[in-house]
């Protein structure tokens, strides 16, 4: 890793990186997003009994909308064309949905922002669809799971709790 900040200029400002020198390579983002909900809850969206209609649907094409529209919603993002969205919505009862999104392009910067971008879309599409069942849904962990291509080659997270510590937040 680095000393330089590369999102911030020499005086310290925020900065979008320039990316124009880096060649153009495959690369792909696979993230994931938890929603745990109540077991009724849960039955009901794998019936697809939902009052509003097909929530799974409707996750999935909110999730691939966000993806292609990160640049418009993380200031720093470049935009992007994406070459494939793939969001999958797994079942697993009796109280767990994870949303998964895996994100391509021909680039010359990653797509793990557009990754992450559209399971976090999807787990709040899915819950303003089940809203009206259950107020205490919950989301998370949202996380990176894997990249590929471009300087850092390969990466995949460990699995959850395998991890390192994570550092204090500032101000706690």
């Amino acid at each position: 890793m680095g000393d330089a900040l590369t999102h911030l200029s020499p005086s310290g400002e925020a900065r979008m990186v320039g990316v124009g020198h880096k060649p153009e390579t495959e690369r792909e983002a696979l993230a994931s997003a938890w929603v745990t909900l109540k077991p009724e809850t849960l039955a009901c969206l794998m019936e697809g009994s939902v009052p509003k209609g097909d929530a799974a649907a409707v996750a999935r094409v909110a999730g691939i909308m966000a993806a292609k529209r990160t640049w418009e919603l993380i200031p720093l993002c470049h935009p992007l064309a994406l070459s494939g969205v793939d969001l999958e919505v797994c079942f697993h009862p009796p109280r767990r949905v994870e949303i998964r999104a895996r994100v391509g392009t021909h680039a010359r910067t990653g797509v793990e922002m557009e990754a992450l971008t559209a399971v976090s879309v999807a787990a709040l599409a899915l819950y303003d669809m089940l809203k009206g069942l259950e107020k205490g849904i919950e989301i998370g962990p949202i996380r990176l799971l894997e990249k590929r291509g471009g300087q850092g080659g390969e990466w995949s997270a460990a699995p959850l709790g395998e991890g390192p510590d994570p550092a204090p937040a500032k101000g706690t």
